[in-house]
């Protein structure tokens, strides 16, 4: 569904160069945690709430005149659909997003107000990735995935390589431990690109922790039939990516799993000492260092990825 060129640093640096154009750097708050000073990437405060944004505008901008006029196609369960519909409206490109019927109604109301078509479907029963294949082949359309993609991993791959920066700017050592939320792994794959010293953690809610299990068995292993309910909507990918998966195998990462109860806990500490509102799926990363999950290193990276949370949702995790 994408040019299979391998993503890489160069593509990262080239990424990073196109997004400081349009928007500044979001904050790296330090906290102690462990006994330990780590760094926390507030990706929860990009312009429409989420790292996707950074992968969304790499990809769409590298597009040529000729796709921009046929318009482009995603499939997403919120945020990679904002990030998306927020590029193309900046490029003036028709965006059309296919996203669960489930989804939160935030997530989808955003996504409409930013100008895209939504086309819903159900998660469990049909794929996401048939439909926009139709619809893009219907159109002439590019397909724009969520994550098994080269230019959206260098895209995401910005936060790394924004965090070492501002880390170097303040005179600390590059991050020598990454920690990020995992759905279909385009974050985590960016991520180890961009941070190559690093150790890599991916963190996934409980049933829905594939890419733990990939990573722990060598080979791509789907969710198991019948997963338990998650709040975590962003990280309900089925099946990740040979693209994502390869890139960290490659690293030695490793992936844990969280707690419903655990991340709500991480909510409601984000809440209380950063003074930012995490979606689920946003404060999973660090969900597992506040529950010794994983332990953190002297140069911590800790990405919050999103906030896209409506208020009913929060106070109910979070019991706030």
């Amino acid at each position: 569904m994408s040019s299979r060129r391998q993503p890489g640093p160069e593509g990262i640096v080239k990424a990073l160069r196109k997004l400081a154009e349009i928007v500044l750097p979001t904050p790296l708050l330090p906290a102690e945690i462990g006994g330990r000073t780590v760094y926390l990437k507030a990706e929860s405060l990009q312009p429409m709430g989420a790292f996707k944004l950074r992968g969304a505008w790499h990809r769409l901008t590298d597009l040529s005149e000729a796709e921009r006029q046929k318009g482009v196609v995603a499939f997403s369960s919120g945020n990679h659909a904002q990030g998306v519909a927020w590029a193309a409206r900046r490029l003036g490109i028709r965006a059309t997003i296919v996203m669960p019927a489930d989804s939160p109604a935030r997530k989808l109301d955003n996504t409409r107000a930013l100008g895209a078509d939504v086309v819903t479907y159900d998660r469990m029963t049909e794929s996401r990735e048939a439909i926009a294949q139709r619809l893009a082949e219907e159109r002439g359309a590019v397909v724009v995935p969520s994550f098994d993609d080269p230019w959206v991993v260098e895209g995401q791959g910005t936060a790394g390589l924004e965090a070492t920066n501002q880390m170097a700017a303040l005179g600390i050592d590059p991050p020598d431990l990454v920690v990020t939320c995992c759905g279909g792994g385009g974050l985590g794959a960016g991520l180890a690109l961009a941070c190559p010293e690093a150790e890599m953690v991916v963190v996934e809610p409980e049933g829905w922790d594939d890419m733990t299990r990939s990573l722990e068995a060598g080979e791509i292993i789907p969710v198991a039939p019948n997963p338990p309910p998650t709040a975590c909507d962003a990280l309900q990918t089925l099946k990740v990516a040979e693209l994502t998966f390869g890139i960290l195998r490659d690293r030695g990462t490793r992936g844990v799993a969280v707690s419903e109860a655990e991340t709500g806990a991480a909510m409601r500490w984000a809440f209380d000492n950063l003074r930012l509102v995490l979606e689920p799926g946003g404060a999973v990363a660090l969900a597992a260092l506040l529950a010794g999950k994983v332990e953190p290193a002297e140069q911590t990276l800790v990405i919050l990825s999103g906030g896209n949370v409506d208020a009913a949702t929060f106070k109910r995790i979070t019991g706030l």
